[in-house]
């Protein structure tokens, strides 16, 4: 996984790019018909029932925009919520707060939704030992802030990107010549290169798990579109020689019946690619 410092840095990424595809040469709105002096006060209202998230997030947003403004927080990341809450208040510059209102709640709103699925599949999991993870099917540029709401939903972060991790999955497989081939590619070149990243191995079939077994190192095994008998047999057969993980279709219906099977992980891109933001509004009071 990525380091703290390396996500930080996404993070402000992030919020400058935001600013400067929202904000441009200025909001002219804001300043054609407020005074620059003028102070104001705003709240963040909940609209909708679920999880909040992105309330850092907002912090960082308000401190890029104006360091000066002052947030007073009611209710943190990760907490139930539910309509009529209100989250923080935020006060100082009017100019300054509507500057940033709208990326404030694009991204609370993102979060937010994120959170409150992962916490439904996370609840799904309890009493079992596997962990619902997300994927990289995110949205192209934000991806640091919705892997973020899954942790405070309650999930795991999969690999951040593709230099975090190697995941053989089937076209590699099928390009690299077969499962052995890729995986002896693969340990020479992470040894040539002064490498030292985690291979996760997607196995398509009870054979190609056999295959991966006979290689040393390998840290999971992916087992994607197995049914649930197929997946016991599999998770039997890995036994703790490597890690588990389950993909391919899984959604709250079947989710619980895959973990009954024994798998270590379930991910599911349904957690960041499938969600309806929750309803907030940031209101002037």
């Amino acid at each position: 996984m990525i380091s703290q410092q390396q996500f930080e840095k996404e993070l402000d990424i992030i919020i400058a790019n935001a600013i400067r595809e929202d904000v441009g040469d200025g909001d002219y709105s804001s300043l054609a018909c407020i005074p620059e002096n003028a102070k104001g006060k705003a709240k963040l209202l909940v609209k909708e029932a679920g999880i909040i998230a992105g309330v850092e997030m907002a912090k960082k947003i308000f401190k890029y925009v104006d360091s000066d403004l002052i947030i007073e927080t009611f209710l943190n990341d990760g907490e139930t919520v539910k309509y009529g809450d209100v989250v923080f208040f935020v006060e100082g510059s009017s100019q300054s707060i509507l500057k940033s209102e709208r990326l404030v709640l694009n991204v609370m709103q993102r979060m937010s939704a994120i959170a409150t699925k992962t916490k439904i599949f996370a609840k799904l999991l309890e009493g079992t030992k596997t962990k619902i993870l997300d994927t990289r099917k995110t949205t192209p540029g934000i991806r640091a802030i919705e892997k973020w709401a899954v942790k405070i939903g309650g999930g795991e972060n999969h690999r951040f990107a593709l230099y975090d991790m190697i995941m053989l999955k089937d076209n590699h497989i099928d390009f690299a010549g077969g499962i052995s081939k890729a995986i002896e590619k693969t340990k020479c070149y992470l040894k040539a290169n002064n490498l030292d990243l985690k291979i996760i191995v997607e196995a398509r079939s009870t054979d190609e798990i056999r295959e991966i077994l006979e290689h040393e190192g390998i840290y999971r095994i992916l087992i994607d579109n197995f049914d649930f008998e197929e997946t016991k047999r599999a998770v039997q057969l890995i036994g703790d020689k490597c890690q588990t993980e389950s993909s391919g279709g899984i959604n709250l219906e079947t989710a619980r019946k895959y973990a009954e099977c024994g798998v270590d992980y379930i991910s599911s891109g349904a957690l960041t690619h499938s969600v309806y933001n929750m309803d907030l509004s940031l209101k002037a009071i």
